[in-house]
């Protein structure tokens, strides 16, 4: 997997939590702590988020194929 299509899924979770309303208000949802974590072997971004109108937190679970990708090599340059 290229770098570009991890920035795409990454991109593509924001995308589903800037989309969801708080359902106790209709506010949104700002993002306060990003962790990688594996549920039965399988690797998911969970993505604590809080509502920025009342307070109410929810956490977002995405599944993370990119994070034991041994296809990937860790020798691209960000720059």
């Amino acid at each position: 997997m290229l770098l570009r299509d991890i920035m795409k899924y990454i991109e593509s979770e924001y995308e589903v939590i800037n989309r969801t309303p708080c359902e106790v208000c209709g506010g949104e949802f700002i993002t306060e702590g990003l962790q990688i974590s594996l549920v039965d072997g399988d690797p998911f971004d969970i993505c604590q988020c809080v509502c920025s109108n009342c307070g109410h937190e929810k956490e977002f679970v995405f599944f993370a194929p990119f994070i034991y990708d041994k296809s990937y090599k860790y020798k691209h340059n960000l720059n």
